[in-house]
């Protein structure tokens, strides 16, 4: 490249980042609200956190099947158009869930009973299987876009930081449905029918506080749908505007080893040649499923505290909705720190070798699961005191520091194992294997807590992380990357 080439292609590199940053943050947006929803919709409306489970199961498998299929087929369309396509539908979806209620009471013929829930019931699951499966048109045209502007030797740090765009996203999601839930809606305290309603959904056990928070803020459920459904639409605008799919769209030539800036015989031939490495270099590729299974004991943790977080925290350690919803905000911050840590000590210390890092993330993860379910036992035994609850969700908020650093890094590692020919491809299995990992962490920890309690579901956690660390520690020695660098060097 001529000198300024190089400066426009660093222009450009740093717009897609940050464009992308930002596209995929917002899917969070219209994803994550659904579980700051579900204790407003399990207090009006009294469906089981089993229920519950079953939904974030079903939609959560979907979703990996999206990401499945949306891996291989962003490898092969225009990554702006994929993500526009996949939030507005998912926009739509969240404005249909705002509106679920009054929709529900117009086919049923009233606003509370079975015939009601089971309505809404079957419409937020049909709801949710969609939005799922257009939540999938979200990090795979992401990753495209990334490795078609960041070289490998690059791609670690720089993914690293593009990854905490899952930690923004989650965090402004939180601390956005957390605000709603706990100011907006209807006080309905001077209801007698709806105070008993809500107290004999919530139950005995349930604390003084959320009871409370239930009736004075009844219905803000749905504007944590309709508010992030508008902000879905202002990022579809964005994401117009702001991105461009490949250096070659700009007037810029491709990075080496993309194989764009080579000719090919023919459209038929490239397609061939294309189909072999991705099924010799992706599918084939053991090192891919050995990441996917790691990953898919990572999502197990982190789903579980993003999709049960707000509930947990309330029902268990009796903090109020907006506290819970600050628990998992900070979470996500410890993770954007975390997810930079190790993108910087990969590439410095390990010499790319994300793996590494991902190992010694997974024993902080063992290590802070662990005292974030025993420290409070060993607390009273020895002293004869309760820990307080904000001091004990500190622990809780270090497991994210280290749990997203495996979250980025897998991503990575995958990329420069099977080159940004198949990056896509690779992380669509790779995702599509993750999200597995909600029908434990949605269907089954849903069923163990409500039959069996918090503290079993974080026991069962431990040893998920432990897993996690066994499967991805045989990595260890592998090389950092498989691109021929001999190509790279003479393409620039």
């Amino acid at each position: 490249m001529t000198q300024e080439q190089e400066k426009k292609f660093r222009y450009w590199q740093w717009r897609t980042i940050i464009g992308t940053m930002i596209g995929y943050a917002i899917f969070y947006f219209v994803r994550k609200n659904f579980s700051f929803a579900i204790p407003g919709l399990t207090a009006e409306y009294g469906i089981s956190k089993a229920t519950f489970g079953a939904v974030l199961a079903i939609g959560s498998f979907i979703y990996g099947i999206s990401k499945l299929v949306n891996g291989f087929l962003a490898d092969r369309v225009n990554g702006r158009w994929h993500m526009v396509t996949g939030l507005s539908v998912s926009a739509i979806c969240n404005l249909i869930f705002g509106a679920g209620a009054v929709i529900c009471a117009y086919f049923v013929g009233a606003d509370y009973g079975d015939a009601f829930v089971k309505a809404m019931v079957i419409l937020f699951t049909i709801l949710f299987i969609v939005n799922q499966i257009v939540q999938g048109c979200g990090f795979p045209p992401c990753n495209r876009l990334i490795t078609h502007w960041v070289p490998p030797q690059e791609l670690a740090t720089k993914m690293s930081i593009w990854n905490t765009s899952h930690s923004i996203g989650a965090f402004v999601a939180a601390v956005l449905c957390g605000a709603i839930m706990g100011s907006m809606g209807t006080n309905m305290s001077g209801n007698p029918e709806m105070v008993a309603r809500i107290t004999a959904n919530l139950g005995d056990n349930v604390s003084p506080e959320r009871l409370t928070n239930a009736i004075e803020h009844v219905g803000a459920w749905q504007w944590a749908f309709l508010i992030p459904a508008f902000i879905a639409i202002a990022g579809v605008i964005f994401i117009i505007i702001t991105l461009r799919d490949t250096p070659k769209s700009v007037g810029l030539p491709e990075l080496g080893g993309t194989g764009e800036n080579k000719k090919a015989e023919s459209s038929e031939q490239e397609r061939r040649e294309h189909k072999q490495f991705i099924l010799h270099k992706v599918i084939l590729n053991p090192i891919v499923w050995i990441l996917a299974l790691g990953d898919f004991f990572v999502y197990i943790v982190r789903m579980a505290v993003l999709d049960w977080g707000p509930s947990f925290l309330q029902e268990s350690h009796g903090l109020t909705a907006a506290q819970s919803a600050w628990v998992v905000a900070i979470f996500e911050v410890f993770g954007i720190i975390g997810m930079l840590t190790a993108g910087v000590i990969t590439d410095k210390l390990f010499k790319g070798r994300g793996q590494r890092t991902c190992v010694f993330c997974m024993v902080g993860v063992v290590a802070f699961v662990a005292a974030f379910c025993y420290v409070p036992e060993i607390v009273e035994h020895f002293f004869g005191v309760e820990t307080n609850p904000l001091v004990l969700s500190g622990f809780l908020i270090c497991t994210g520091f280290f749990l997203y650093g495996p979250q980025a890094l897998v991503g990575v590692v995958a990329s420069n194992q099977v080159t940004r020919r198949g990056a896509s491809s690779a992380l669509g299995i790779i995702g599509f294997v993750s999200y597995i990992a909600p029908i434990v962490s949605g269907f089954v920890f849903g069923l163990v807590a409500d039959n069996f309690g918090w503290e079993v579901v974080f026991k069962i956690m431990i040893v998920v992380a432990i897993l996690g660390l066994l499967t991805l520690a045989p990595l260890w020695n592998m090389k950092a990357d498989a691109y021929d660098h001999n190509e790279e060097a003479a393409a620039k």
